[in-house]
This record gives C-alpha cells, sequence and structure tokens, in this order.
C-alpha cells in the first residue's frame, strides 16, 4: 500500500458564502476526508491546492476574484495540480452545462441546492472511497 493509499484523502473546498462552505464541509467530513481548507475565493482555493498532495477541489463556479472555472484552468496547466480531481458546483445549471465549459475542466459537477448527503456521496465515488464505516 503506497503513502497515498494509507493517509486521508486531503480536499480543498471554495465557496463565497459561508452557509454552503458550511454544507460542504459537513458534506467532505461524511466522507472522511481531510479538509485541508474551506475557503471563500478562488485565488484562496488555488494557493491551497498548489501547497501540495490535494487530491480534489471542490468549486463554486461563481467567486469574486478568481472563479471557480479560472481556478480549474490553473490546476489544469500546471504539472504539479494537473491530477487533482476537480468537482464544481454552481446554482446554475446553464452555467454547468454550456458549452462544456465545466465539462472541459472538471471531472465532475453538482447543482446546488444539495444535500450533503449527495455531495458526501460525491466526494466518495470520485475518490474511489467505499462505503463510511
Amino acid at each position: 500500500m503506497s503513502d497515498a493509499d494509507a493517509r486521508a484523502k486531503r480536499v480543498v473546498i471554495a465557496d463565497d458564502d459561508d452557509d454552503i462552505r458550511g454544507l460542504m464541509k459537513i458534506a467532505a467530513t461524511r466522507a472522511g476526508v481531510e479538509i485541508v481548507a474551506a475557503v471563500d475565493n478562488g485565488q484562496a482555493a488555488l494557493d491551497a491546492v498548489r501547497s501540495g498532495d490535494i487530491d480534489l477541489a471542490v468549486l463554486d463556479i461563481s467567486m469574486p476574484g478568481l472563479n471557480g472555472i479560472e481556478v480549474a484552468e490553473a490546476i489544469r496547466s500546471d504539472d504539479l495540480t494537473r491530477s487533482t480531481l476537480i468537482l464544481m458546483v454552481s446554482a446554475s445549471v446553464q452555467l454547468l452545462t454550456d458549452h462544456g465549459v465545466v465539462a472541459d475542466r472538471s471531472d465532475s459537477f453538482i447543482v446546488k441546492p444539495f444535500s450533503p448527503r449527495v455531495l458526501s456521496t460525491r466526494i466518495r465515488e470520485m475518490l474511489e472511497l467505499g462505503e463510511p464505516a
């Protein structure tokens, strides 16, 4: 078993809404992952991912400064972070489906409003974690 398999999966959460970010943290905790950072803007999310060894970034599309799509593009264009999984979150189904913009830059997406249970399940599926104990 490699070190990556032995350690908890590491996740960065980014949403500018405190309540949504709180729900994301609940979902990630239920999924059994380590929350490395839970931030309210895209630049902080990108900095956290670049800090290293992040398995998944959960990104709101609409954030001040760098939005989720810009953060995803930066993650994908960097050799050190390219393999980080990206889960996009948005209240706008149109933003999530328009022109493949999100599909080209992320591994999955979820529409707001969401239940923590649904998000937790998606995180576990993306990180190939078994059912919680």
